[in-house]
């Protein structure tokens, strides 16, 4: 929207043409009078219109473009003062003059009140001071007229400006909806997509530990025991995502142990064997180096059997020189692994495998991280990771209905799993998870997210 551009200031008078000259109605009933006037006014360049009358007068009024008028005080039928009154009444911007041959102040003042005039003048005038009243009157009506002009450029200005904001604000506010909408729709996409990414590969380290069944479930536990053991250390969430992923692929370096090394716990390993056991972190590191966004991920995996006194693999460092994931991650996985007894030749209980972990703390691990997991498993099991904190429920595979979203990883009864959390049921799923429990012959503890149940905190 284009603003108006102003005219610029003391331009010809608006009733004239640009490079006319001004008009002055000279209204007398004495002949020489006018003429003279006439003959003063043209010697100075204005146009000059003559009435003997004031109805003379209006009627030039109402036919021609006048910029001043000039009238008799004493004239018949209609004096100087009813004249100018109705002149003002016609149009009121014009500059009006008085000519009096007396001094008669009522009449003057009945001039002043009635037809506003802007001066008046005595007969006989001098030729000088009346060319210099009528100059300074029409500087003066100019003066009026460009300022009321401006004024209402500024008036029409400034609708057109609050008409261009409202317009502006409408559109800010599509706007400001349409990112809204495109951000929230990033952010499901974002997340889902993290979930996608996610459920990969929990999917893909349950590959792996379908060769053990033993194994089935450790690479899942682990990740939540580390998960929970994250913000009592200090990690923050990025931090602790990092974890959460690295702890879920820490064993991807196995993928290549022969059927006999995998089930062979750590302690009984032969040195061929555990030269190959302490390499698998490298291993895993060379696998996942193409994900460049994995950085934090990676190091975390590459240096999990690194121990707290530099005795670990593969380059002896110690203590805090270890990242924190990889001390967390240590501690965690040897939790969870000397309870199924695949790091020492018998399985242990928890309490077990907590008193060991406790005994090698400094040593092998980070006391406070061990001091961390002594706090946890005194206070609870570690609960598996949710899809968010909602509410959830627990039913039998033949209470499902499709729609249905699951709350926690499905597994099977020796821990391996068959669905990831937030996976939404439809009847074909409903089936095969039936299916699946007749084969078994198991029924399985399904828990699903409660309808309409909104996040929690």
């Amino acid at each position: 929207m284009t603003l108006s551009s102003p005219m610029p200031l003391l331009a010809d008078p608006p009733n004239q043409t640009p490079g006319t000259p001004p008009v002055i109605l000279c209204v007398d009933d004495e002949p020489s009078i006018l003429s003279a006037l006439r003959r003063l006014f043209r010697v100075h360049g204005f146009q000059v219109l003559a009435a003997e009358s004031g109805a003379a007068g209006l009627a030039l009024l109402d036919s021609h473009a006048v910029d001043l008028v000039i009238s008799d005080m004493r004239m018949p039928e209609m004096d100087g003062v009813q004249f100018l009154s109705q002149v003002r009444q016609r149009k009121p911007e014009l500059i009006r003059l008085l000519l009096t041959g007396y001094a008669d102040i009522a009449s003057i003042a009945g001039a002043i009140n009635q037809g506003e005039i802007y001066r008046y003048i005595s007969k006989p005038w001098d030729d000088q001071d009346m060319v210099a009243i009528v100059k300074d009157a029409l500087e003066r009506s100019a003066l009026i007229k460009e300022k009321k002009r401006l004024q209402d450029l500024v008036r029409a200005q400034n609708e057109e400006l609050k008409t261009l904001n409202a317009s502006l604000e409408q559109k800010v506010k599509v706007r400001t909806a349409e990112l809204r909408a495109t951000n929230q729709a990033l952010q499901v996409a974002n997340e889902r997509t993290k979930q996608y990414f996610i459920t990969s590969i929990k999917m893909f380290s349950s590959m792996i530990e379908l060769r053990d069944k033993r194994l089935a479930g450790h690479s899942r536990r682990v990740a939540e025991l580390a998960r929970q053991l994250a913000p009592a250390l200090g990690l923050n969430p990025h931090q602790a995502q990092d974890l959460f992923v690295a702890s879920l692929l820490h064993a991807i370096g196995m993928i290549g142990f022969d059927d006999e090394m995998l089930k062979t716990p750590v302690a009984l390993m032969t040195p061929r064997q555990l030269s190959v056991f302490h390499a698998h972190p490298a291993r895993a590191e060379e696998l996942l180096m193409p994900l460049s966004e994995m950085k934090q991920t990676v190091e975390i995996v590459a240096t999990q059997l690194e121990r707290f006194d530099g005795s670990g693999y593969p380059n002896g460092l110690i203590a805090k020189a270890i990242p924190i994931g990889a001390r967390i991650l240590a501690v965690a996985s040897d939790f969870d692994s000397l309870q199924l007894g695949s790091l020492e030749p018998q399985g242990m209980t928890r309490a077990q495998a907590m008193a060991l972990m406790l005994q090698r703390s400094g040593s092998l691990y980070d006391p406070a991280v061990v001091q961390s997991l002594k706090s946890l498993v005194g206070e609870s099991v570690p609960k598996p990771e949710t899809a968010g904190p909602r509410r959830t429920h627990t039913l039998h595979s033949n209470a499902l209905e499709p729609g249905m979203e699951l709350g926690l990883d499905l597994c099977s009864p020796t821990g391996q799993l068959l669905l990831t959390a937030g996976h939404v049921l439809d009847d074909t799923v409903i089936t095969k998870i039936r299916n699946f429990e007749r084969s078994v012959d198991a029924r399985l503890g399904i828990v699903v997210v409660e309808p309409g149940a909104a996040a929690l905190g």
